[in-house]
């Protein structure tokens, strides 16, 4: 087998996960998909994010040397915070990147506080 004969299959969208004073945010590359193309749903305390990328048109007469691109289903699973407000989570998708916003309850953006850290 020549080194670029392996099969990698689908790989998952790298994330991003960050927090601020409002919300908590997910940030998923998801390159040569469309919108129709991604489902995200809530349940309990996961949030999931499945798609799928298919491949374009079979070309019967092209002999690939390398092909790195994957394709296939995907599905990340996320634990959700309980401090969420589930009602207003959105998410927007632009450029392959889709970006999920799940807002903290006004009870967690008041119980937020930075400590300040003193030189010894």
């Amino acid at each position: 087998m020549q080194p670029w004969e392996r099969n990698f299959g689908a790989a998952v969208p790298a994330v991003e996960i960050s927090e601020d004073g409002q919300a908590y945010r997910i940030t998923a590359e998801l390159p040569g998909l469309e919108a129709k193309d991604i489902d995200i749903s809530m349940s309990d305390h996961m949030l999931v994010l499945k798609g799928e990328k298919r491949a374009g048109k079979e070309e019967k007469d092209r002999n690939y040397y390398l092909c790195e691109r994957s394709y296939g289903a995907f599905q990340r699973a996320f634990p959700l915070p309980e401090q969420i407000d589930r009602d207003k989570v959105t998410a927007d998708f632009a450029k392959g990147v889709l970006t999920i916003t799940l807002p903290k309850t006004a009870e967690a953006r008041e119980r937020a506080k930075r400590i300040a850290v003193k030189a010894g």
